[in-house]
């Protein structure tokens, strides 16, 4: 199976901030319509897709990818088409000032506005920009209503090894979820869900968890690789993953403590096909699989990630070799997948 370049960025391009993940939703229920036997919109705005009608006897798995993003909100009209906002997720503010913005469905234009530096005082040259004095400046639209959603404005770009584009996290997931919903498997009961506002809390998949109640759940996210060099020519041992080394299993992050079954599973699924992969190193971050872990009486758990870099921004990057192993490595696991790898 083959990644999809055109599919992915349609994904990318959306705009999808969490609880206005509309755009995206659309573009997903249109993939997948045909390639499954049920598709369900919960009253969260979650997609839950059973894959067969013909279960008896079959493991019942969830795979899962989160389709919002951060972003914006729109707070209040200040006038002149000036607009006081509030982050929606985690975005560092340093990178805010002059960002292109994109507001609505309407995709109206709008840029984070700040003091000039010809105007600013030394003090304030040598200080991070205060996030209260920002506002996104639509030129005059005077018709944008409190709650409206903004994403970044950029673009999705890639060359024969890298992705540029916003939204990586989790769009990536999501093409790959759309992929291998077009597959078949005749082993598993195989639920698919597109989740709401993991960016705020995971909130979408403490909702689909419950209700699809699964034996076992693969989390498939964009995880944050800090594999910059180092300045002064030591190795960066400080990485949590790393571009071009495939895809990160993860092990530990400050949500969940991962079901080494899963892990051990994919770890060998990935060696016996000849696999890139690497362990994400523990720290930090956490996945859907914080809520979907301890949903009901507890249901085992593991997070397959594509890395990328620059997360939370107006422009990641990640390498397309990784993603079509992610793919790869999934579609092995579910291919070869029996209750006994968890009893």
């Amino acid at each position: 199976m083959k990644v999809d370049l055109v599919l992915l960025e349609k994904l990318c391009n959306a705009i999808g901030v969490s609880g206005g993940e509309e755009e995206v939703r659309e573009l997903i229920l249109k993939e997948i319509k045909d390639h499954v036997a049920e598709v369900l919109i919960d009253t969260m705005g979650n997609v839950i897709a059973r894959k067969s009608k013909s279960t008896e006897g079959k493991p019942r798995l969830l795979l899962d990818a989160h389709m919002d993003e951060v972003g914006f909100m729109i707070v209040n009209h200040d006038g002149d088409g000036f607009y006081t906002f509030q982050k929606v997720g985690g975005i560092d503010d340093r990178i805010l000032p002059g960002l292109k913005v994109l507001i609505g469905e309407n995709k109206i234009s709008g840029v984070i506005s700040s003091k000039p530096i010809h105007l600013a005082s030394p003090s304030e040259r040598k200080n991070s920009i205060s996030f209260d004095s920002l506002k996104i400046d639509t030129g005059g639209n005077m018709g944008i209503e409190p709650g409206t959603r903004a994403g970044f404005g950029s673009q999705f770009q890639a060359n024969k090894e890298t992705i540029f584009s916003k939204a990586i996290d989790d769009r990536i997931g999501v093409a790959t979820l759309i992929l291998l919903a077009k597959q078949e498997y005749l082993n598993l009961d195989l639920f698919l869900t597109f989740t709401v506002q993991e960016e705020i809390g995971l909130r979408g998949a403490k909702v689909t968890a419950k209700s699809v109640n699964p034996q076992a759940a693969i989390v498939v996210d964009a995880t944050p690789a800090y594999d910059q060099p180092t300045y002064d020519d030591q190795e960066n041992s400080f990485y949590n993953t790393k571009l071009g080394r495939g895809p990160a299993i993860y092990t530990l992050d400050s949500g969940t403590l991962y079901d080494r079954r899963l892990v051990n599973y994919f770890e060998k699924t990935a060696e016996a096909a000849g696999i890139n992969f690497q362990f994400r190193q523990p720290g930090g971050g956490g996945t859907n699989a914080g809520a979907v872990h301890l949903a009901n009486t507890g249901i085992p758990t593991i997070s397959i990630s594509v890395p990328h870099r620059s997360t939370h921004s107006p422009i990641s990057s990640s390498r397309i070799a990784d993603w079509e192993n992610t793919l790869l490595l999934i579609e092995a696991g579910l291919k070869n997948f029996h209750t006994t790898i968890i009893n």
